[in-house]
């Protein structure tokens, strides 16, 4: 099974090229780096580390890029070559080269559609209480709304893995619901039972303060919301549809 690391990145210079020597020491066949039109040195830095580069824009030219996360995950699973693709946020300074093939093992079994990373979240200098979007929004509405995906310790997880060809049917929420979105389709589709999680210890990251958290736990909320309500939500359709 060949597998493909695709790391979101906007603005990252001081960390991405840790990550990106990580994931290269992993079992992985490519390394790419979506770049999200950064204005300092990410893409400089991640060339610099050993990954393929490539900037938004260049997948799917004729479609004008909007902002977010969820955008460049949609592009980056269309770059991509692998069976699997192991999505890993250019933000995390923990990172081992171990995580990214302990993602990719469980899809031996090709009921397995999706690999969430379970992790404690350090937040500052404590070792727990990071993720404060997910254990104060996602977790409390997925309980109440999507109580078989309760389960997933961190639903929201930057770090997770899914197989190439369900993603390439999924559509893909806007910016920061895109990880709640992905969840809840492959639950929708294939089960519950579809996705698993591994434990990879203790994540660290970049903190964010709550004047940028509150805006993210707005389009979880939204997304999570929307799903469960059959309402609209802001997203890429599934490439496979061929109706963008």
């Amino acid at each position: 099974m060949k597998y493909s690391v695709v790391i979101p990145a906007l603005n990252e210079e001081a960390t991405v090229g840790g990550v990106v020597e990580s994931c290269l020491a992993s079992r992985a066949a490519e390394v790419l780096v979506i770049d999200s039109d950064s204005t300092d040195g990410t893409a400089a830095e991640a060339r610099r580390a050993g990954a393929q580069v490539v900037n938004w824009r260049e997948v799917a030219p004729g479609i004008e890029p909007r902002p977010g996360k969820g955008e460049a995950l949609w592009r980056g699973v269309k770059a991509a070559s692998g069976d699997v693709v192991v999505f890993v946020d250019a933000d995390v300074t923990s990172l081992e080269p171990g995580w990214v093939d302990a993602l990719a093992a469980p899809f031996a079994d090709p009921a397995i559609h999706v690999v969430k990373a379970a992790y404690r979240r350090a937040y500052g200098d404590e070792a727990d209480g990071g993720g404060r979007v997910t254990e104060l929004t996602a977790k409390p509405l997925i309980r109440a709304l999507f109580p078989d995906l309760a389960f997933l310790h961190q639903p929201l997880a930057g770090e997770y893995a899914i197989r190439r060809t369900t993603a390439l049917s999924l559509p893909f929420v806007h910016g920061y619901g895109v990880e709640a979105g992905l969840v809840v389709d492959v639950a929708a589709r294939f089960g519950a039972s579809a996705l698993t999680q591994v434990q990879l210890g203790q994540r660290v990251h970049r903190n964010r303060p709550l004047a940028e958290l509150a805006p993210m736990a707005d389009v979880v909320a939204a997304t999570l919301l929307g799903r469960a309500l059959g309402r609209d939500v802001e997203q890429r359709p599934a490439w496979v549809a061929d109706t963008i």
